[in-house]
């Protein structure tokens, strides 16, 4: 599929939200009361004293520190999420072929071992297998990245893979329609991450606007209008075998900051929103 010049098309993607041929009708992930219809898992406690984590993972939907809360917030609610210790809120929920939309804002608290670091979270989509996976805290799963000046990039992880078009500045795969082909995972020589196009990213404290498109193993990232990247090709390997991953859970990452989730919702898709118009 070839795609014309992203940042030429953002406005395109918020005047014809019908060019994904949605059914029209939005499945709210959050209630806007408690968190019915989400799993929590949290990993190993990081012990400060020691400057490092625990050996056992606290577990799933055993949240003795209150990581996962609904809370009042700017005139709604919200799910806040801590940051306290690593883990993630997962739908019980899987989806395939979908168009995500929510909203988020950082909050002020941060937390060893990123208290000094950036804010950091991020969507976890696709996400399946065992909770833990990934560094001991969340599932195999591509990740919508949530952190200050990075939203928007794109990571593999726990045996998920994928492609994107990208140049490469030194040690950096940065996106680019224009580029060439890399693939990235946990096992690939250029590693996991690619870095997104273009930032559209609001100061802390102000919310922001996540839309996320996933159809037929190719998904399209976008912050506040801005498209961040597109990539291709979403598959798993085990074993060196891979195979597709294009179906999973939505999970929600606690990674050392204070961060609101609100307005989640989902749309089942028939077709990716049309880019060469």
């Amino acid at each position: 599929m070839v795609y014309r010049s992203l940042t030429a098309v953002a406005m395109l993607f918020l005047a014809c939200s019908c060019g994904d041929q949605s059914s029209g009708k939005w499945n709210s992930l959050f209630n806007g009361k408690d968190l019915s219809g989400w799993d929590t898992y949290l990993g190993p406690a990081y012990d400060t004293i020691l400057e490092k984590r625990n050996s056992e993972a606290i577990g799933l939907n055993n949240d003795p520190a209150g990581v996962f809360t609904v809370v009042s917030l700017d005139g709604g609610n919200a799910i806040r999420i801590s940051g306290e210790n690593f883990g993630g809120i997962s739908t019980v929920d899987e989806f395939e072929n979908f168009h995500l939309q929510l909203q988020f804002r950082w909050g002020m608290l941060k937390w060893f071992p990123r208290k000094t670091g950036k804010r950091d979270s991020g969507i976890m989509y696709y996400a399946t297998g065992p909770h833990g996976a990934d560094g001991g805290n969340w599932m195999r799963s591509q990740e919508f990245q949530v952190q200050e000046g990075d939203c928007g990039d794109c990571w593999a992880c726990a045996g998920a893979v994928y492609d994107a078009m990208v140049r490469k500045d030194q040690d950096k795969y940065i996106y680019d329609e224009g580029g060439d082909k890399y693939t990235f995972s946990n096992n690939s020589p250029d590693g996991r991450r690619c870095i997104k196009s273009a930032d559209g990213e609001k100061p802390p404290g102000e919310w922001n606007t996540i839309d996320l498109w996933c159809f037929g193993g190719t998904s399209i990232h976008m912050v506040n209008g801005v498209v961040n990247m597109v990539i291709n090709n979403s598959r798993q390997v085990d074993n060196g075998i891979e195979s597709s991953l294009r179906k999973g859970k939505i999970q929600i990452q606690s990674e050392g900051a204070e961060v609101f989730y609100r307005n989640i919702r989902i749309t089942p898709i028939t077709k990716l929103p049309d880019l060469k118009k």
